[in-house]
């Protein structure tokens, strides 16, 4: 379910954007359901998956998203061959 029109995108204002903009150094966050703005395109984020900070680059195809969708909290699960014994 989408969220009403009137109320606008949730974003979160980041203290260092700024500086980020002019240096080109990631933004540490942990809020994954912030909405990707036009402002964002171009700048690193580094977004909380549970455990670590995982670098997300932010495109023009990302406008719209939450920044949780692009940084996963799940392991991919990889088969193991053994050897028979």
């Amino acid at each position: 379910m989408p969220r009403s029109a009137w109320k606008g995108p949730f974003f979160v204002a980041f203290p260092g954007l700024r500086e980020a903009i002019k240096n080109g150094t990631p933004i540490a966050t942990q809020a994954r359901s912030c909405t990707i703005l036009p402002s964002f395109v171009g700048l690193k984020f580094l977004v909380h998956n549970g455990k670590d900070y995982m670098p997300v680059h932010i495109t023009e195809d990302m406008i719209g998203h939450k920044l949780g969708e692009f940084s996963f909290t799940r392991k991919r699960f990889t088969y193991r061959f053994t050897k028979n014994k």
